[in-house]
C-alpha cells in the first residue's frame, strides 16, 4: 500500500524516469546472465610473429575475451606433435566436442593449408567421431556429418594476389575446404562459404591494409557474439 501511495504520489516525469531506470538495470542485469558460448581457436601457424599469429589470432582472442566469452586454443605449432598422438588427438577430439564455435587460422602453402593444419583434420576428424559413411547402393555412400551443431569461421593468408587464385585455380583452396572437407564433418550450409575468409598479399600489402584486415575479423567476431 505504501508502494502504491509512493508511487501515484510521483510526478508523471519522475514516474517514467523511474520506470525506465529499473527498466534498464533490469536489462542490464539479463543482459550479464546470457549464457557464454564456447569458443574453441585453432591457429596452424609456427611463427608468433606472423600476421596469421600476431594479427588474427590475437584479434580473436582479444575480442572473444573482452566479452567474457569461454575461450580454448589448439596452438597446432606449440603443442607436442610427435607420435604417437593417441592422447593429444583425443583431448583436441574432446575441445571439438565441447565448443559452440570453431575458428581455424591458417596461411596457405603450396594452395594448400599448413601441414599441422592438414594433419588435424586427418586424424582429428576421422570417420566415427565427425561423420560416418551411409550406404545407398553398394558402391555409393555419403557422409552423414556428426558436428552440424558447430558455428565455424576460418581466416585464410596468402602470399599470392587475389586475381590469379580465383580466375586460373579457380580458387581451388576455398573451395576444397567448403565443398570437400567442412561438408562431410559439418554439413552442407551457405554459411560455409560466406565465413571462410581470405586475405591476399599479405607480405607485400601496407600496414593500414593489415589493419583493415585486422579490423573485418573484429567485426566478425562482434557479429558472432551479438547473435549468439
Amino acid at each position: 500500500m505504501f508502494f502504491l501511495k509512493k508511487l501515484f504520489s510521483l510526478h508523471p516525469t519522475s514516474l517514467i524516469i523511474s520506470v525506465l531506470y529499473k527498466f534498464n538495470i533490469r536489462l542490464v542485469y539479463l543482459k550479464n546472465l546470457k549464457a557464454r558460448m564456447k569458443n574453441l581457436i585453432i591457429i596452424g601457424h609456427p611463427n608468433v610473429k606472423s600476421f596469421c599469429y600476431n594479427g588474427i589470432y590475437k584479434t580473436i582472442y582479444s575480442e572473444l575475451s573482452i566479452n567474457n566469452e569461454e575461450i580454448e586454443v589448439i596452438d597446432l605449432y606449440r603443442d607436442d606433435f610427435i607420435r604417437p598422438r593417441k592422447v593429444l588427438t583425443e583431448k583436441y577430439q574432446e575441445l571439438v566436442l565441447w565448443s559452440e564455435r570453431i575458428y581455424f587460422i591458417s596461411p596457405i602453402w603450396w594452395f594448400r593449408l599448413t601441414p599441422r593444419m592438414e594433419i588435424f583434420f586427418d586424424e582429428v576428424f576421422v570417420p566415427g567421431f565427425a561423420y560416418e559413411f551411409v550406404n545407398i547402393t553398394k558402391l555409393y555412400a555419403y557422409p552423414r556429418p556428426f558436428l552440424k551443431d558447430k558455428k565455424v569461421r576460418t581466416y585464410v593468408t596468402h602470399g599470392a594476389p587475389s586475381l590469379p587464385v580465383r580466375t586460373l585455380y579457380l580458387n581451388s583452396v576455398k573451395l576444397r575446404l567448403v565443398m570437400g572437407v567442412y561438408p562431410f564433418v559439418f554439413g552442407w550450409r551457405v554459411s560455409l562459404f560466406t565465413k571462410t575468409k581470405q586475405f591476399w598479399s599479405v607480405p607485400f600489402v601496407s600496414e593500414s591494409k593489415r589493419k583493415k584486415y585486422l579490423k573485418s575479423v573484429e567485426q566478425d567476431i562482434k557479429k558472432d557474439i551479438r547473435r549468439a
